[in-house]
């Protein structure tokens, strides 16, 4: 992305106006820099500008993008580096590992950064893409409700606990459980429509394994008409990730193993 120094949406029209100025009007460039306020230098490479440049209305605001960097890959490290990859095409973990077992000195981020430049990566067979519908407004309780799973113990010695939240109005509903599945998500929310004193129009959760493909054709299957939906990304979560650690807090707290 190129930044400019400058946000002053103005200034490439008083560029041009300075600039005419001295090749219209006669003026010396100190008399226009004492005029506008700039320094006389800039004056002069504006005119200079204006002079080499089939220019328009304005003088463009340039970008403050460094032409260079002293830390920046070599082209000899560049060109090593896609030569890796077409003699062994592998991914860029597996070249970063035989660099360094050749004594080349390069970081995994650059290497990746540099197939990504060079148009030679490549995204797997097996990734899905995810289109994700427009969130609506919780104008009302019940159109949007999150839910999610949370843990509390050891790996050997866990304890799952299913969580509902309204976004409108904050209503929670909570379910431990000693495993998690699909079945286990959509027998929760059975259990957990009668509890809600509104009815359940739309569930969003994660891309977690419990609330998988199957999980979504149960509620196709059922006699209801809440609809699910999944997003990925935490900021898409709303005020879930928000309430998290107060939730595990409180509610891991109420309940006991058995």
């Amino acid at each position: 992305m190129n930044m400019p120094y400058t946000q002053n949406p103005h200034l490439p029209r008083i560029r041009l106006q300075a600039a005419n100025l001295v090749l219209k009007e006669g003026w010396s460039t100190r008399q226009v820099a004492r005029h506008t306020g700039f320094n006389q230098s800039t004056v002069v490479r504006w005119v200079n500008y204006a002079k080499t440049h089939n220019i328009g209305h304005t003088i463009p605001t340039k970008s403050s993008r460094p032409h260079a960097h002293p830390k920046q890959l070599s082209p000899a490290m560049i060109q090593l580096i896609l030569d890796y990859r077409i003699k062994h095409r592998r991914c860029a973990e597996v070249l970063h590992h035989l660099l360094q077992k050749d004594g080349y000195v390069v970081s995994l981020s650059s290497i990746k950064r540099v197939l990504r430049r060079n148009g030679m990566t490549r995204y797997s067979k097996w990734k899905k893409w995810h289109q994700y519908e427009p969130r609506p407004l919780p104008e009302k309780p019940g159109i949007l409700v999150e839910i999610d799973t949370i843990h509390d113990g050891a790996h050997d010695d866990r304890l799952y606990i299913y969580t509902m939240i309204d976004v409108c109005s904050r209503w929670a509903y909570a379910f431990p459980c000693l495993r998690i599945s699909a079945e286990c998500s959509w027998d929760v929310v059975q259990r957990a429509q009668p509890q809600f004193p509104f009815h359940l129009q739309l569930l969003q959760s994660d891309h977690g394994p419990e609330f998988s493909k199957h999980f979504k054709n149960n509620s196709k299957h059922m006699t209801s008409s809440i609809d699910i939906h999944t997003y990925g990304h935490q900021r898409r979560m709303g005020i879930w990730k928000d309430s998290i650690a107060l939730f595990k807090k409180s509610v891991c707290k109420g309940f006991q193993r058995h």
